[in-house]
């Protein structure tokens, strides 16, 4: 199973960016896909996630900025990140884990079970 995450870059505070994280191996319409970061000298963080189901999830530092959608056609889920903020700097991770399994708790990484390589998204003022 591999999850690659792809999409950041260097933008200005305001503007958009979209990730993408694709997984091979692993067929997202069955898995719960969710997005974190870190920025420097901080912890990890939780972002936002999607259930198999589609039922979405967001952090308050997030919410009516960020959106996550999922296409499972090409088994990829993205995050759509508008008016971003010097403080949405970070690197950027996604990670899924098994829909069927209970228990999931979506804000903590430790709960699921693949997790791919970051993406670094850098806002400046």
């Amino acid at each position: 199973v591999q999850l690659q995450a792809s999409g950041g870059g260097s933008v200005q505070a305001g503007d958009s960016l979209r990730l993408s994280c694709a997984a091979s191996g692993v067929p997202f319409s069955r898995s719960h896909v969710g997005w974190f970061r870190q920025a420097p000298g901080n912890e990890r963080e939780f972002v936002t996630a999607i259930r198999s189901g589609g039922r979405t999830h967001y952090a308050a530092s997030v919410e009516g900025r960020f959106t996550i959608s999922r296409d499972n056609t090409k088994n990829t889920v993205y995050l759509q990140m508008n008016d971003l903020k010097p403080e949405d700097t970070a690197v950027y991770y996604c990670a899924s884990r098994n829909g069927l399994r209970v228990g999931y708790e979506y804000a903590v990484m430790g709960n699921y079970d693949y997790r791919g390589q970051g993406t670094q998204v850098t806002v400046s003022s």
